[in-house]
């Protein structure tokens, strides 16, 4: 069985809005990135979507603010987390 190509978590497409927001897209490396929407992904729960349309439509304007906030939320922690780990000293 194969789930459809179309299928993902709707989270992903504001994870990357919001770092564009940020303008970490511009200031930060493909790796940074990476870890970042990791982090941030693994803090908020899956909403699996087949069309964009569908949350479009049919989310109310509530959920959407709170889903948005809940991403700001992971993004900035994610974010502390990350600098804090690349401040610290390296253990031999």
């Amino acid at each position: 069985m194969k789930l459809d190509d179309d299928i993902h978590n709707y989270y992903e497409h504001l994870v990357l809005e919001r770092v564009v927001q940020l303008g970490l897209n511009d200031t930060k490396s493909a790796d940074y990135l990476a870890d970042l929407c990791c982090l941030a992904l693994n803090q908020v729960p899956p909403r699996y979507i087949r069309y964009e349309v569908d949350m479009a439509f049919y989310l109310p304007q509530s959920e959407r603010q709170q889903m948005e906030m809940n991403v700001e939320y992971a993004i900035d922690k994610a974010i502390k987390f990350l600098d804090q780990a690349k401040k610290a000293p390296e253990k031999e």
